[in-house]
């Protein structure tokens, strides 16, 4: 979902408009993206040949409730479910329904809750069924993709850096970074800035700064990355109807790295693990 600047948002805004968080702010975001990510971690078990990605909505919507949070999603700009579930060469923003899963699709559950006013956003990969040898393959340069972006978070580097780690890696295992969706900053809104590209130049963009929160969020496709959005005005696909993948955390920049508030608690963010 699109950026856009809040002005509910507090404190120190660098010049391209983006805020410096007091380390205390740190303990909300980590709460938040822990329960978004415990959440996703019980989903596992309800993916599966026959499921329909409805009926995964309405768990993970049971879930939130029950946890005493709130949908993030649910709302926001008419959107009526609490997660969105993008399956083969659905990008991203896919809305839950009827259709059931096959075996060896892939699929990418995402959610994002309030907890104490603090958002945690967070999605991962899953699979329904036997995970075929070429999904498989996108699934890991996806997750791969993202934690090497992460590993360029620090004081100094710029996003730049972040896109252009995330980009090189793809495009040397001949995939495609999708471009017309991007990261974004997070906090006590959903979505403010900067914009969080996952391809670029080293050494260009805002430099990152502690205090910083954002979600790093490659989308990543076996075929060209060019994508087009349906008639629901939501779902995004591949032109080309190629598989894509994605996966998301939300970090914050410290003094000396960064910190990711969404780890899976079971440890298993990537579907083979665990």
């Amino acid at each position: 979902m699109e950026p856009q600047l809040n002005n509910e948002l507090r404190g120190r805004l660098t010049k391209d408009g983006i805020q410096i968080h007091d380390q205390s702010d740190f303990a909300g975001m980590h709460k938040a993206g822990h329960l978004a990510a415990q959440i996703l971690d019980e989903m596992a078990e309800h993916v599966f040949p026959g499921q329909t990605t409805g009926a995964i909505d309405r768990i993970i919507e049971d879930k939130v409730n029950a946890a005493g949070a709130t949908s993030a999603t649910i709302g926001y700009k008419g959107y009526k479910h609490a997660s969105c579930i993008s399956v083969n060469h659905v990008v991203c923003h896919g809305i839950p329904g009827d259709k059931k899963l096959k075996d060896g699709d892939i699929l990418n559950i995402d959610v994002t809750v309030i907890v104490d006013g603090w958002f945690g956003d967070t999605s991962r990969m899953y699979v329904a069924g036997k995970l075929s040898r070429k999904s498989e393959r996108l699934i890991q340069v996806t997750h791969d993709s993202l934690m090497k972006g992460i590993e360029t978070v620090k004081p100094g580097n710029t996003f730049g850096d972040i896109g252009h780690a995330i980009q090189v890696y793809v495009e040397s295992q001949r995939m495609s970074v999708v471009r017309d969706f991007c990261g974004h900053g997070l906090g006590r809104v959903f979505h403010s800035q900067p914009n969080v590209l996952h391809y670029g130049r080293p050494g260009t963009g805002a430099v990152l700064e502690e205090g910083m929160f954002f979600t790093i969020e490659p989308m990543v496709n076996l075929g060209r990355p060019e994508t087009k959005t349906l008639a629901d005005e939501w779902t995004a696909v591949t032109r080309d109807k190629s598989l894509s993948a994605q996966f998301e955390h939300s970090v914050g920049v410290t003094a000396d790295g960064v910190e990711i508030f969404t780890l899976s608690p079971a440890g298993t963010f990537h579907p083979t693990y665990g």
